[in-house]
Order: structure tokens, then C-alpha cells, then sequence
């Protein structure tokens, strides 16, 4: 049995591939491990806030100086780590936006991110803390990013891998339904892409 984490960046709701990749590798982990936990988390209904100047004071403070404004200030962040570092399995769905992720995503990010907890300083650099998970990224696009000319503009993947790498992350597979707006290739990118999830 596994805890999963599944998060959703789509502004498309049902129709969105990103959350139908996503919903395919959680069924493939299930049928790997019967009776795990899922807990989901859509990023964008209601968004995640983007980090404020007042929360991002609070991360610097000793909890036992918060006043109840700071407690309140922090306690999302404090929410979103919890269900992080709960997770054995973490889906993250990642439609590529602009050539890069949805800025709930990114908010998402700026809270979880939290010195001493996620990652720590050393004196060789930073270190991330957020060890022992397993993430699937769900990426879905209208072009294709994973190799030809498009492939320099694909700042989802290469961003998720480095970020999430930072904090200790480092075991990522990368599931792709692309081309979904290229005829000749959409007409089976998400079969393709739904073929090609295994869970190691």
C-alpha cells in the first residue's frame, strides 16, 4: 500500500489531458499496490496563492514567536508540506503553458519550498530533504517537446526535474501526451501516451 499524491495544474478541468494522464498512471500504480491512499489536490479551483511578502516572513521565524496573524499567515504552507512529505507517490500534472508550467504550480512550488524542512544549508550547498519519493509527471502539450525543434523550448520537464532534484526528488519518469493539436499525431497522442505509463 502507498500514499499518493495526485496535484492538478490544468485549467481545462474534465477535458484536460494532463488530469487524464494523471488519473491513468494513479490506476496503473493501484493495480501495482491494491489499496493505496490517494489524496488529491487541484492547484487551480481554488487556485493556490502565489507567496506573499507576509507568508514568506513567517518561514524565517521560530514557531514559538508566530503571533496568531502568522499562524494563519503560514498554516497553508504548513499544509501543502504535510501532504508532501505523507506521500510515497507523488503524480504532479503538468500541462507545458507558454512553454513552461501554470503559475498555480509555481505557487504550489514557493510554498513547499521551505528551509530546514524540505531542503537544508551545508557546507557544501544546499541538500534536499524530501527523500524516498517516487514521482510521475503527467505533461501534456499541443506540440511536440520531446525531441525535434520544440525541444529547447520545453521548460516543464527540464524545470520539474531540476526543482524537484533540489529537494531530494530525484527518482522522476516523465509521461508525455503530446501533440495534441498536430494533425496526423493527435488523433493518437493519448493512447500513446496512456501506453507508454509503467510503474517501476
Amino acid at each position: 500500500m502507498k500514499r499518493i499524491l495526485h496535484l492538478k495544474s490544468s485549467l481545462q478541468g474534465n477535458d484536460s489531458y494532463s488530469i487524464k494522464l494523471g488519473t491513468a498512471i494513479v490506476e496503473k500504480i493501484n493495480q501495482k499496490y491494491p489499496g493505496s491512499i490517494l489524496e488529491e489536490l487541484n492547484l487551480v479551483d481554488p487556485e493556490i496563492p502565489h507567496l506573499s511578502p507576509a507568508v514568506l516572513r513567517t518561514f524565517f521565524m521560530p514557531e514559538d514567536q508566530l503571533s496568531e496573524e502568522d499562524k494563519q499567515a503560514i498554516s497553508l504552507s504548513n499544509t501543502l508540506v504535510k501532504q508532501l512529505l505523507s506521500a510515497d507517490i507523488i503524480v504532479i500534472g503538468a500541462p507545458l503553458i507558454n512553454f513552461t508550467i501554470h503559475s498555480a504550480l509555481k505557487a504550489w512550488i514557493d510554498h513547499i519550498t521551505r528551509a530546514g524542512i524540505t531542503f537544508g544549508y551545508t557546507d557544501a550547498g544546499p541538500v534536499g530533504k524530501v527523500t524516498g519519493k517516487k514521482v510521475y509527471v503527467a505533461m501534456s502539450s499541443g506540440g511536440v517537446y520531446s525531441e525535434g525543434p520544440g525541444k529547447s523550448n520545453d521548460f516543464v520537464a527540464p524545470y520539474l526535474q531540476a526543482f524537484l532534484g533540489a529537494l531530494g526528488m530525484t527518482d522522476i519518469t516523465v509521461f508525455r501526451a503530446e501533440g495534441l493539436k498536430v494533425t496526423g499525431v493527435k488523433e493518437h497522442a493519448m493512447e500513446k501516451a496512456i501506453n507508454s505509463i509503467y510503474i517501476d
